[in-house]
This record gives structure tokens, C-alpha cells and sequence, in this order.
């Protein structure tokens, strides 16, 4: 056994490189040095944490094209889809720059007048961050951006596939100024042992993990041995709902949107299609033209519109998905079959007819597949959205505005477009209900899960 592992290109199947595989030593080292710098980190003056995550904003920005390159090369997402993220991800340090100098407290009167009560805000503690692969450089800043902002310092445990990016960050986030020891990265293909260990030290006091409801529960149950303060962004099987008297323009533009954004590889993508009866066969045709459409290549091709899979595990998934929604009665409009040659590609796939017990309908794809059920109105259209217990994100399109905001708040689902294919805003509270998730990340929440809240109780 060595002590390093391969990172693949998915474009390819080939090795880019060889990352340190992080082991308990190196899990001890950075916890303690996590912990040392915690006093003055948190002593700092917001301003001087603020102004750390500013630069490192402006150096992302700078370097934009060159992170880029890094996430298609190791990801696979086309290179536009990456410099989306960069830019994306770049804001998250931009908005908790501005948010770490809003952290504040309150002062009010106990309703008998025997006392005042004082509130104040510190910060949790070390944090763990366990970020996926599919947005390498988005989901670090949505977590380190908010902990770093609250004064806790952090120890990221990027997904094996995707290492090279978490890296960059912490020596960009050096170069911008961040102590020693404020942040550490741990990479690893066997992350069972680091992460367990990890949570059973007394020194880290936080958890935050994005990625599938299955691990989240059972991180939660390590989470609960000490009652580590846990934050979830978990799995989805998101609706897009569209209904009779919407513009079938828009909403193909917005499903493409919603379904192709990272070849359709995010947990906000648009998992199963509710399209009302009238317009159902006019709907699939216009998206299945449009999906065919797209151009098909290495992630690091500027012509690529779909990149590959992140590995091939990600590629057969899809494929027997696919094949066993067909096998259930769905037809296939467009795609469904994998060609030949190197890298972990699967093609645009529009389902139709698909019957909703089907595996297209139930589990999170994941892909750039597009499974269409038929729906009778706006009541059944609802019921089967909120037939799930995965409620991260749902999209609704209708011509009238009443109705569609009559429909998003019946939704069952943290996040809800309305009209717009994308949900993603740093200035938001990004997160699910049911068993999607715990907590908000982004907007002026997002500070608060790293955070807590102490009282005084006092007379003068």
C-alpha cells in the first residue's frame, strides 16, 4: 500500500497526478494546528478576517481561467460550466467578507425587570468540511468562506476525485492571508477512517458534509457519539413541474438550465419532469432537440458543451438507470446509449412515458438525463413533487404568476425556482427540508451554522 493515490482525467481514464493520501498522523497534525490557531483567529477583528476572504475573492477572480482548467481536468465539466463555478464559488468569499463584520449580539430587558439579558456570538470551534466532487471549488467556498468569516478555523476533506482544486484553494487562501493553521486540507480515497477519527476528537466541535443522504446519516450517527454540531446538504429528487399555460420556450430553456448545468451532475439538478397532459409531447420534442444539440467532448475542449462523468462507476450508474426505466415501459427520445472509446462519457438522454414508480423517477440520476411524466393538473402535479423525502430544490413554470406561487408554497422542498432553472445564489439560503438536509449555507445564514450564542445575564 502506498501513501499517495492516482487522480484521474474522466475526459481520458488516464492519471493526472498522484496526491499524499492523508492518515491519522496527518489528521492529528492539522486538528492541533487548527486548534492553536483558534484563539487568535477568533480574537482577530472581523475586519481583519473580513479583509483575508476579500483578497482571496480577488485572487480567485485573477486566476479564474487557470482554476478553470484544473476543475475540467480532474471534474470533467466543460470549461464554460468551470468558469461559472469559479466566478460562483469566488462570491461566496466575496459575501461572508461582508458578513463577517455583521456577526452581532443583543441587549434587552428580562420581561420582570429583575435583569438584562446579553446575547453575543463566537464561533463554534474547528470545523470539518467534507465537500463532494462535482462543484471542486463552489462547495469549499460555500463552507470555508462562513467559517473562516465566523472565526473558526478549518480542516477540508475534499472528494478523492477532485483533490487538486481543494489544494489550490488552501495555498490561494494562504496568499491571501489566512494564519497558519486556519486552513488545512486532508485528501484521501479512504476517507471511512479519517472522518470517523476525526469526529470522535474532542478538539473538532463541527461537522459540514455535502453529498448523499445515505453517508450523511450515517455521519450524523458518528456526529451524535459527541454531539458535534452538524450541518447536512444532502441528496435531491427534484421536480420541474411544468404546467399547461406555460411559455414552452422559457421552460425548455430553463430545463435545460436546470438539467445540463454540470452535465447534470449537482444536487439541484432537475430530476424528474411533471408535465401536464396538454403539453407533455410538444415539451419532450423541443428538449429533446435541444439536448441532442449539444456538443459532446473532453471537458477542457473550448467547443465541449458535455463533458464526461466524473468516473466510471458515475457512467455505469446512469446506464443502468436508464435501461431499467426503458425496460419499464419509458421511451427514449434522444441518447440513451454510451459510445465507444475512452473517458467516462454518457450522452443528452430524454426519457418519455416514463411511469412513475420507475428508477428514473425515484432515485437521484445525477446525469444529463431527462425522465418526462405525464401529470393530469396542477393538484396531481404537486402530489407526486412531494412525493419524495428528498426536498432540496423544485422548479415550477406557469404563465401565471398567481399560480405559480400558489404551487411553490405547497412545495415540500427548501428551494423552489419559479419560472428560472437556477436556484444557486451566494446571497441566499441554500439547503433542503425532509431528508435533503440540515441547516442553510450562503446568505445571511449561512455565518450562523458556525456560530454560537452566548447569554449573560446581568443588572446595572
Amino acid at each position: 500500500m502506498g501513501d499517495t493515490f492516482p487522480v484521474l482525467n474522466p475526459s481520458t481514464g488516464e492519471v493526472i497526478t498522484d496526491v499524499p493520501r492523508a492518515g491519522l498522523a496527518d489528521l492529528d497534525r492539522a486538528v492541533a494546528a487548527a486548534q492553536a490557531a483558534l484563539p487568535g483567529w477568533d480574537g482577530a477583528a472581523p475586519r481583519e478576517r473580513s479583509e483575508v476572504l476579500r483578497r482571496a475573492f480577488e485572487l480567485m477572480i485573477s486566476r479564474r481561467d487557470e482554476i478553470a482548467h484544473l476543475i475540467s481536468l480532474e471534474m470533467g465539466k466543460a470549461l464554460a460550466d468551470a468558469r461559472a463555478e469559479v466566478t460562483y464559488a469566488a462570491e461566496f468569499f466575496r459575501w461572508f467578507a461582508e458578513e463577517a463584520v455583521r456577526v452581532d449580539g443583543h441587549l434587552r430587558t428580562a420581561p420582570s425587570g429583575a435583569n438584562r439579558i446579553l446575547t453575543f456570538r463566537r464561533p463554534v470551534g474547528v470545523a470539518l468540511l467534507i465537500t463532494p466532487w462535482n462543484f471542486p471549488a463552489a462547495m469549499a467556498t460555500r463552507k470555508i468562506g462562513p467559517a473562516l468569516a465566523a472565526g473558526c478555523p478549518v480542516i477540508l476533506k475534499p472528494a478523492e476525485d477532485t483533490p487538486l482544486t481543494a489544494l489550490f484553494l488552501a495555498d490561494l487562501l494562504a496568499e491571501a492571508g489566512a494564519p497558519d493553521g486556519t486552513v488545512g486540507v486532508l485528501a484521501t480515497d479512504r476517507p471511512a477512517e479519517l472522518v470517523a477519527a476525526a469526529l470522535a476528537d474532542r478538539r473538532v466541535r463541527k461537522l459540514s458534509f455535502t453529498g448523499s443522504t445515505g453517508v450523511g446519516r450515517d455521519l450524523l450517527r458518528l456526529a451524535a457519539d459527541r454531539v458535534v454540531n452538524a450541518s447536512m446538504e444532502l441528496g435531491g429528487n427534484d421536480p420541474f413541474i411544468v404546467l399547461d399555460d406555460a411559455d414552452l420556450g422559457a421552460a425548455v430553456d430553463g430545463a435545460m438550465l436546470a438539467k445540463m448545468r454540470n452535465g447534470g451532475q449537482a444536487c439541484t439538478a432537475a430530476n424528474r419532469f411533471l408535465v401536464q397532459d396538454s403539453v407533455a409531447d410538444e415539451f419532450a420534442a423541443r428538449l429533446a432537440a435541444a439536448m441532442a444539440a449539444l456538443r459532446v467532448g473532453p471537458g477542457t475542449d473550448e467547443r465541449t458543451q458535455l463533458g464526461p462523468m466524473v468516473n466510471a462507476r458515475a457512467a455505469d450508474r446512469i446506464a443502468s438507470t436508464v435501461e431499467r426505466t426503458v425496460a419499464a415501459g419509458a421511451r427514449t427520445l434522444t441518447g440513451g446509449t454510451r459510445a465507444d472509446g475512452p473517458g467516462f462519457f454518457y450522452p443528452a438522454t430524454v426519457l418519455t412515458d416514463v411511469p412513475r414508480d420507475a428508477p428514473a423517477a425515484t432515485t437521484e440520476i445525477f446525469g444529463p438525463v431527462a425522465p418526462i411524466i405525464r401529470v393530469r393538473d396542477e393538484r396531481d402535479a404537486v402530489a407526486l413533487a412531494n412525493d419524495t423525502e428528498l426536498g432540496l430544490a423544485a422548479y415550477v413554470y406557469s404563465g401565471d404568476l398567481a399560480r405559480g406561487l400558489r404551487v411553490a408554497e405547497r412545495l415540500e422542498f427548501g428551494m423552489v425556482g419559479l419560472n428560472r432553472g437556477l436556484v444557486s445564489d451566494p446571497a441566499a439560503p441554500f439547503g433542503g427540508v425532509k431528508q435533503a438536509g440540515l441547516g442553510r449555507e450562503g446568505g445571511y445564514e449561512g455565518i450562523g451554522e458556525y456560530l454560537e450564542t452566548t447569554y449573560v445575564a446581568t443588572t446595572w
